[in-house]
């Protein structure tokens, strides 16, 4: 059996990290893939053997670098079984208060450099998988709970994994027609060991003296519930990557793949009672309304 190829973008920390970390010990060529790659943590740059580990450039807002990602993952390791697209950042702050600028970056990042990185491996993942067995390859998104239910101060990021979430599930119906597997890894109830919210909170834009004032006693209160949120934070990148793991490996057609600890009740609140099987329940009704 030919070892697995799988790609992963994100990758200087949190859950890239952890991922690339966790396909590398179970056997698989990894291409992890950073910004900044001479950059790469100690944790990734030292995984042995070196010559199942590729460290390349891949920023998702640059075509050509994804581009260059593909092809040095072509050259050393022949063919790609998964592409994890787990790159992001969250723009947090008042929607008055923020540029469209922002928003831009926000999109372009987060659902823009999903589709770019998706779109360059999908002849390739297509050529591979019509010999290969169902739902053995394919594409794994990582989004959140913010794809599911939206918060104060998180407007423009919320509208980013909405929208990816609307984007893997129609690209599912696609994909499955050519034997290629369309996932989502949607970690929810705050996530340590990584370095998300630190560009987050030093990017937190401010409004004039007059638009401060007016949302001031708001933000006072939305601060003392993130305060809650975050002492409740309980998933840890590991468990994410352990999460991806299964997406990839469980021959299934699932769609969606929740992680974390639904202790303040909004996975409930979203879906009702059944949670996250409400949501499985759902995909499979529309499925075969397009058998």
């Amino acid at each position: 059996m030919s070892v697995k190829t799988i790609f992963i973008t994100g990758c200087s920390s949190g859950i890239g990290l952890a991922a690339a970390r966790l396909f590398h010990s179970k056997g698989w060529n990894v291409v992890a893939t950073l910004r900044n790659p001479s950059a790469a943590p100690s944790e990734l740059s030292s995984l042995q053997p070196a010559s199942r580990l590729l460290i390349t450039k891949c920023d998702v807002t640059d075509l050509k670098t994804i581009e260059t990602a593909v092809g040095e993952t072509v050259r050393k390791f022949g063919k790609v079984d998964w592409v994890v697209n787990n790159a992001g950042w969250g723009q947090i702050g008042i929607f008055e208060t923020t540029s469209r600028e922002k928003a831009m970056e926000q999109l372009n990042v987060n659902l823009i450099g999903v589709m770019d990185v998706t779109r360059a491996f999908i002849p390739m993942l297509r050529r591979s998988a019509a010999s290969a067995e169902r739902n053995s390859m394919g594409i794994i998104n990582v989004t959140s709970g913010g794809g599911h239910w939206a918060m104060p101060h998180s407007s423009f990021y919320s509208a980013s994994k909405f929208a990816v979430e609307g984007f893997t599930e129609g690209l599912s119906y696609e994909l499955a027609s050519q034997n290629i597997a369309a996932k989502l890894v949607v970690p929810h109830g705050g996530i340590t060991q990584t370095a998300f919210l630190t560009r987050t909170r030093q990017e937190m834009p401010r409004g004039s003296e007059e638009v401060e004032k007016a949302y001031d006693e708001f933000n006072k209160k939305t601060a003392a519930a993130f305060g809650r949120m975050v002492a409740g934070s309980v998933t840890s990148a590991d468990e994410v990557a352990q999460t991806i793991f299964e997406a990839a490996t469980d021959g299934t057609d699932r769609l969606r793949y929740f992680v974390g600890n639904d202790a303040r009740g909004f996975l409930r609140i979203r879906y009702g009672e059944k949670g996250e099987r409400a949501a499985e329940e759902y995909i499979t009704a529309m499925r075969k309304y397009f058998e």
